[in-house]
């Protein structure tokens, strides 16, 4: 007892306490959208590729923010398959035994 009280061990985090704030987050980010496109339903036209729709403003702003999130995720996400895959050969590399009096790369 530290002072009068007790001295408890501290407490550590949690995976599953990561995803309740992560999913906290989401939910709260969620409502905000669905506020956003309430608030935005007046009909605009809509022009892409040769094709035309109308649609209400809100959702077409989220359809256009969700592609540009798609532009940005797609190359990041090859760049990380690629980046996996050289780590991998060079552990695959360095695992190999060599043969004595061979030279380090």
């Amino acid at each position: 007892m530290v002072g009068g009280r007790r001295s408890w061990p501290p407490v550590r985090r949690s995976r599953i306490g990561g995803w309740w704030v992560a999913l906290l987050a989401a939910a709260f980010v969620l409502l905000l959208l669905m506020i956003f496109v309430l608030q935005n339903g007046d009909d605009v036209q809509v022009s892409f590729l040769g094709s035309n729709a109308d649609l209400p403003l809100g959702i077409a702003l989220l359809l256009a923010a969700i592609a540009g999130v798609l532009i940005v995720a797609i190359p990041g996400t090859g760049r990380i398959l690629q980046l996996r895959h050289l780590a991998r050969q060079r552990a695959a590399r360095q695992a190999r035994p060599r043969p004595p009096g061979s030279v380090q790369s």
